[in-house]
């Protein structure tokens, strides 16, 4: 649809936004400004709306209003009380001269000009050409004059732009703006760093989960710093670590975890076996075997007088009496039980090392009952950690070396007990106790590693570098799975060189130390 001043019908009366526009300037009333940057990319003076021009006292009317802005109404009058003008821009029937369409809009658009400085006035043209009649006239076809370009961004701005910089989340023309600004601005550069750097926190990929040995340095630090009145004597050092690495675990599960399913493996023979429980279970067994320990030093049994004597008796007794099956209660009683065995040795005096562990079919001294105690805690924290999905580290390396060594140490025992057994090559060269006998190189590799050389004839005997006749080298943590029983021999060994029937003995006889 064409507005009025497009020669349509009633062209020759104006446009009525240029009228309101012309009536708002000439009372005073400064149009709507164009959108501007904000005010700290522009000075004070950057935007001024132009005055309101002069009205021109020949164009006045007596009432004192300027012609141009008179109302709609005001103007119909006029046209009619012209001679010869009916407002349509045709003549009259008597002939009189009357002034065509194009001289009416010419007039009109003269007057309005002197009051209209925006678009309209440069173009000819009312907002209603675009717009259409009863449209609003956008802002910037008000604006007065051209608008001014925005200048380089300010100091102050530039810096609120620092937070989003550090996210990434500015434009291109930000990020240019920003990065310019920080090769010239110490200050802002500083802030960006320490701002980039906490951003990198917020995308941190480190495992949540705490170091299980965080408690035993921490104790250890403190220990060393203010060393406790009564210590806990060296060869209960590896007991009190696992231990308290385990209740650690525990700690961080669930009560539904405690009913994972977990399977215990050992071998006997020359296969492997294995038993299923669960996570409360192992915690019973645990306690079950620790409480052989616990009546060696004068302390009450958990099972109660009358127990059976060897592990796994003991482990399926308490099995059988756990009715309804174990849960989380469990951990109370077994952690209260090795506090007190560890208590219990640090107060003992300085023979109580050699005090003897039976365990049905073999004793050891309380020093190495302690550390086959540690052993088996750290194996079975293992194989609850796989039920539950939980990190979990192997021991320490100094404590590792020890349990290697308390295994090297059982061998002779073990290879002697299967060669009785039929299970192993027979004896080729026995010596008297305490000599150097025909000899295997055990080279444990790794953390806690080290060399043993192993007797194969007599376990009375001494290994000796001389007389080896075979040499093994395996990884310490899998020699260690190897004793508990969770790999097989032929899995375990990395290195093989010399006698085969001596290295098949060796690795054999090291599975079997393991037991439920």
């Amino acid at each position: 649809m064409n507005g009025p001043l497009d020669g349509g019908p009633g062209g020759g009366r104006g446009d009525e936004g240029g009228r309101e526009g012309g009536r708002d300037e000439a009372r005073g009333v400064p149009r709507i400004p164009a959108p501007r940057s904000a005010a700290d990319d522009l000075g004070p003076g950057a935007y001024r709306p132009s005055p309101p021009p002069e009205p021109d006292p020949a164009e006045a009317t007596g009432d004192g209003v300027p012609d141009g802005a008179k109302s709609d109404c005001d103007a119909d009058a006029d046209v009619d009380a012209r001679p010869g003008d009916s407002g349509s821009g045709a003549g009259t029937a008597d002939g009189t001269d009357v002034r065509s369409d194009t001289e009416s809009r010419a007039g009109s658009d003269a007057r309005n000009a002197r009051f209209d400085t925006g678009p309209e006035a440069r173009t000819g043209r009312g907002a209603e050409d675009t717009a259409g009649p009863g449209t609003h006239t956008p802002t910037a076809a008000l604006g007065a004059g051209p608008r001014p370009e925005a200048g380089p961004l300010s100091h102050s701005v530039l810096k609120s732009l620092l937070g989003a910089w550090a996210l990434s989340a500015c434009s291109a023309e930000e990020t240019a703006a920003v990065e310019e600004h920080l090769g010239e601005c110490a200050p802002c550069a500083d802030e960006a760093l320490r701002l980039r750097d906490a951003v990198g926190l917020l995308h941190t990929d480190h495992d949540l989960d705490l170091d299980p040995l965080l408690r035993f340095r921490v104790l250890e630090n403190c220990l060393g710093r203010r060393p406790a009145r009564i210590p806990v004597p060296s060869w209960a050092d590896p007991y009190d670590a696992e231990t308290a690495r385990l209740d650690a675990l525990l700690r961080d599960i669930g009560d539904a975890e405690w009913h994972a399913p977990v399977r215990l493996k050992w071998f006997e023979g020359d296969r492997q076996v294995n038993r299923r429980t669960t996570v409360a279970g192992v915690i019973g067994h645990l306690m079950s075997v620790d409480g052989l320990v616990a009546e060696a030093l004068g302390l009450d049994d958990p099972l109660g007088r009358g127990a059976p004597r060897t592990p796994a008796e003991r482990t399926e007794a308490y099995w059988k009496t756990a009715d309804p099956p174990p849960t989380r209660t469990v951990r109370a009683p077994w952690r209260d039980q090795s506090h007190t065995l560890i208590r219990t040795v640090s107060f003992a005096d300085r023979g109580a090392a050699e005090l003897s562990v039976s365990y049905g079919s073999f004793a050891l001294p309380l020093r190495d009952s302690l550390l086959d105690r540690a052993f088996e805690c750290w194996i079975h924290a293992e194989d609850i950690a796989d039920a539950v999905d939980y990190p979990y580290e192997p021991p320490s390396g100094s404590h590792l070396n020890r349990m290697i060594d308390l295994a090297a140490r059982l061998l002779p025992a073990a290879l002697a007990e299967r060669r009785r057994a039929g299970l192993a090559g027979p004896a080729r060269h026995l010596v008297a106790a305490g000599e150097a006998g025909r000899s295997l190189h055990l080279e444990v590799e790794g953390s806690g590693g080290g060399n043993w050389y192993i007797a194969l004839d007599s376990p009375a005997a001494v290994g000796s570098p001389d007389q080896s006749v075979a040499q093994v080298a395996l990884d310490g943590v899998e020699f260690c799975r190897l004793v508990a029983g969770h790999i097989s021999p032929r899995e375990a060994a990395a290195g093989q060189d010399g006698d085969r029937e001596a290295i098949r003995d060796v690795l054999f006889a090291a599975a079997a130390l393991s037991r439920l």
